[in-house]
C-alpha cells in the first residue's frame, strides 16, 4: 500500500502549535479595508485557531497521526 501524501494546499495554510493546537489565519484579509471597522481589522490580524470538529479532517490532510 502506498504512502499517504500530504495535501500540499493545507500544509501552507495551517501550523502546529507547541501545545498541539493547530493555527490558522482568518478569511476576509485581502482587501476592502475601508468597509470595516478598526477593531475587525485588528481582530482578523491576530491568527486563529482550528476548531475541535475540523481536528479530524485536518490530521487525515496533513497525515499527521
Amino acid at each position: 500500500m502506498p504512502k499517504q501524501k500530504t495535501h500540499r494546499a493545507s500544509a501552507k495554510r495551517f501550523k502546529i502549535t507547541a501545545n498541539g493546537g493547530w493555527k490558522r489565519s482568518h478569511a476576509y484579509t485581502s482587501h476592502r479595508f475601508h468597509g470595516k471597522t478598526k477593531k475587525q481589522r485588528r481582530q482578523l490580524a491576530k491568527p486563529g485557531m482550528v476548531s475541535s470538529s475540523d481536528l479530524k479532517r485536518m490530521k487525515r490532510m496533513l497525515a499527521t497521526y
